[in-house]
């Protein structure tokens, strides 16, 4: 598992879930798997019961193959074995439907702000980022994935970018398409990466990005520090600073655009482990919520990025 990344992966109820069981260990003097120790009835036989009587499930079971014609029986040794779909585990397929959904539903929640007025629009960023920032700490920190949850988070992201799309756009016109452009580009690039095996969450990579996401994350911080307070009264804060004549948030945007994508990378990586370990189908619901939190990350870091540089022209 590629821990120190998104934390929605990291948590203990998708960690546990998606680690893959330990092999049993016998006790002193007991036999593994369950195998009978010298004296005791094997295959299930009941005390008193006649040699080779079974118990009922294993006597009905056996009885209905009695039951059956040769080409029954040829038939069904025939059939594939029961995949993960079948048995209640998590698939690629369930991640991506979710996914779709979660993003679907963000869609609409975005649609929903370019059909008001702006000061409403405004009003409704302001509700979307403070209601999805409550429901990504519920949606973390459960014990078990809600979809409800899950769906009302993307549902209040959705008006979130949707309002700061609008108010960016007004201000900087086509920013919100080469956003959406920038973001799918992204997101398709990273994983076709991933899978060509050329970009893996390797330590010494995921070092790296810890000492970056904490710098980065102590910046923002002091950032709105200083806005809030005043002390910084540019429309980006210190973003706006220039450093020979570029500003800022220029170098900040391209290094937080390159940590959500190799978090999406981290995402890959657990959602691969939590299907080849058999995770439970309802975490697919926790893996869509995660990929959709990065994706929500790298388009408002784009989007921040593509209004500063239209911001100095």
């Amino acid at each position: 598992m590629a821990l120190g990344g998104n934390p929605i992966f990291n948590g203990k109820n998708f960690r546990g879930a998606t680690q893959a069981p330990p092999v049993p260990q016998a006790q002193y003097g007991q036999n593994p798997y369950g195998q009978p120790q010298y004296g005791q009835n094997p295959y299930g036989q009941a005390p008193g019961r006649a040699p080779g009587q079974v118990m009922d499930a294993q006597g009905g079971w056996m009885a209905q193959q009695q039951n059956m014609t040769h080409d029954q029986l040829q038939q069904m040794y025939n059939q594939p074995a029961a995949g993960p779909a079948e048995t209640g585990r998590m698939t690629f397929d369930d991640v991506i439907i979710k996914t779709a959904a979660c993003l679907g539903v963000l869609m609409a929640g975005a649609a929903v702000t370019l059909f008001v007025s702006m000061p409403l629009a405004s009003l409704l960023m302001i509700v979307g980022a403070l209601g999805g920032f409550v429901l990504a700490l519920v949606n973390t920190f459960k014990k078990q994935p809600s979809p409800a949850l899950i769906l009302a988070y993307a549902g209040l992201e959705g008006l979130f970018l949707g309002g700061l799309t609008r108010v960016l756009d007004g201000l900087y016109p086509g920013v919100g398409l080469q956003a959406v452009i920038g973001t799918l580009s992204v997101f398709g690039v990273t994983l076709l990466l991933f899978k060509s095996g050329k970009v893996r969450a390797t330590p010494k990579a995921m070092r790296f990005f810890m000492i970056a996401i904490i710098g980065y994350a102590v910046f923002s911080l002091v950032n709105m520090v200083m806005m809030l307070t005043g002390l910084q009264n540019e429309m980006f804060g210190l973003r706006s600073v220039e450093i020979f004549g570029i500003p800022l948030g220029v170098f900040i945007g391209l290094l937080a655009i390159g940590l959500a994508a190799f978090s999406l990378i981290m995402d890959f990586t657990s959602i691969e482990e939590g299907v080849r370990n058999g995770a439970p189908e309802r975490f697919s619901w926790t893996a869509a919520f995660g990929l959709t939190v990065t994706l929500v990350w790298l388009y408002v870091e784009i989007i921040r990025l593509l209004a500063i540089l239209r911001g100095d022209d």
